[in-house]
């Protein structure tokens, strides 16, 4: 089993020292940092299943240590050492998301029960995602997978939303899962037997949007060989999905408005109205407030369609999410492709969870499919990872053209590169790193003694 990593943060030397040889007696993987930002760098670089900091600190204090070790990775427990304790700081460290805190001097048996309680809970957690696919129904908006508060907010609004019959407007970048939202919605209403219809405004021509929203008559364009209806007629009774509304065209947006204000609409090449009765859900990625100070988007249009607004957070600012996730599309994955995965490695999971996800649950999904399908055993490992997940590292010490590092600051940044990675793909075997890199074993263990790398 992957030994317990803890990480030390002290300005005091002496302490750090002491106490990274009595947990290293114990078998615990240690690294330690003399500051804040150090310890920071080493959190963000490596697998950390506990951060102990000092409080009192010169830069970053134990608290601006806490607040960013958890803004990179939620997961991470941290317990903040102070000997200037009091029960103002104790309710602001908790507060903070702090797992516990010691008083100096540190009393080592309370260190260790510490310890002990923290690795009792990350087993617990183990245990319990077996359990969580029956839990799932109870806590989860329809077919939704989170767990963070975040999207406990959206889930909860939609929720109190969808009886009612007033237009959303579901907010929120690319990838979010906003159609997800506007599904649920739909089918915890009423309108759940009628039909659900999506129209991506994004996805056609200019020329194409009206058609496609109101349908036309045989004639009423070239090309127009038959009759066509258009998909309000098709979500008569039901709901009517509009994605990237923000990019309908000026003269369209007049026609989408009276269909949502009379329950009418007029087919292309017709004057004769036609009722529907329609439930719009609306989403956008785009600034709708800047469109409409612009005019390029019509204040009473937004208004109808802005009743009820539902922001999508962005997976970066709910990495709590990402572990059910993961585990989620690790599992349909697995049983499209005829594979027996048995989850994701903690180390993989640390880099998904320092990762921030530009495209969303979107790229997620598309980073565990890969994985899935390329992975060569049953646990997703960092090798299985592409390698734009990686955390940013300081690259311009490795470019050549770059002098504002010194000769032997770059050698040994390259050094450090190239026998990481080699030690990555042959997870941690050192006679295969040493053969990929054409070196004894005796040379590369001399190596990473140098370099401070185990």
């Amino acid at each position: 089993m992957r030994p317990f990593t803890l990480l030390l943060i002290d300005d005091e030397e002496t302490q750090l020292k002491a106490l990274k040889s009595y947990l290293e007696r114990r078998d615990y993987q240690v690294y330690t940092a003399v500051n804040g930002e150090e310890g920071f760098k080493i959190a963000r670089k490596h697998f950390i299943d506990l951060v102990l900091t000092d409080y009192r600190m010169p830069g970053w204090n134990g608290l601006v240590v806490l607040r960013k070790i958890k803004e990179l990775n939620p997961e991470i427990d941290v317990v903040v050492i102070t000997a200037y304790g009091s029960i103002e700081d104790a309710v602001e460290l908790m507060k903070a998301g702090a797992y516990d805190y010691l008083s100096k001097p540190i009393d080592l048996n309370e260190l260790e029960n510490l310890i002990e309680r923290v690795k009792e809970k990350r087993l617990l957690m183990e245990e319990n995602k077996q359990l969580r696919e029956q839990l799932e129904a109870k806590f989860k908006f329809e077919s939704i997978i989170s767990q963070s508060g975040e999207m406990e907010n959206v889930l909860n609004t939609a929720g109190r939303v969808a009886n009612s019959k007033a237009s959303v407007l579901i907010r929120g970048e690319s990838g979010t899962g906003k159609e997800l939202i506007a599904r649920a919605i739909h089918y915890s209403s009423p309108r759940k037997d009628k039909p659900f219809v999506v129209v991506n405004i994004a996805a056609l021509s200019e020329n194409l949007i009206e058609s496609e929203l109101f349908g036309h008559e045989k004639g009423a364009f070239t090309g127009a060989s038959q009759q066509r209806i258009g998909r309000f007629e098709q979500a008569n009774g039901g709901t009517l999905f509009i994605d990237e509304v923000g990019d309908i065209p000026l003269p369209i947006q007049i026609k989408l408005l009276r269909a949502i204000q009379f329950g009418e609409i007029e087919r292309v090449g017709s004057s004769a109205p036609i009722k529907v009765d329609v439930r719009i859900i609306a989403a956008t990625h785009r600034q709708l407030e800047d469109k409409m100070h612009l005019g390029e988007f019509r204040d009473d249009l937004y208004y109808r369609l802005n009743v009820v607004t539902i922001f999508v957070p962005p997976l970066r600012q709910r990495k709590t999410d990402i572990p059910v996730l993961a585990e989620h599309f690790i599992n349909k994955y697995s049983s499209e492709n005829q594979k027996e995965m048995k989850g994701i490695s903690g180390e993989a999971l640390d880099r998904l969870m320092k990762y921030d996800f530009p495209g969303n649950v979107r790229e997620l999904e598309n980073i565990l499919e890969r994985a899935v399908v390329l992975s060569r055993t049953n646990i997703i490992s960092m090798t299985d990872l592409p390698g734009h997940t990686q955390p940013p590292t300081e690259k311009k010490v490795l470019d050549p053209y770059n002098y504002g590092d010194g000769y032997e600051d770059k050698v040994r940044a390259f050094e450090k590169e190239m026998i990481g990675s080699a030690l990555e793909q042959t997870r941690g075997n050192q006679s295969a790193a040493a053969r990929l890199l054409g070196i004894t074993e005796r040379h590369l263990r001399s190596r990473l003694e140098k370099l401070g790398l185990k």
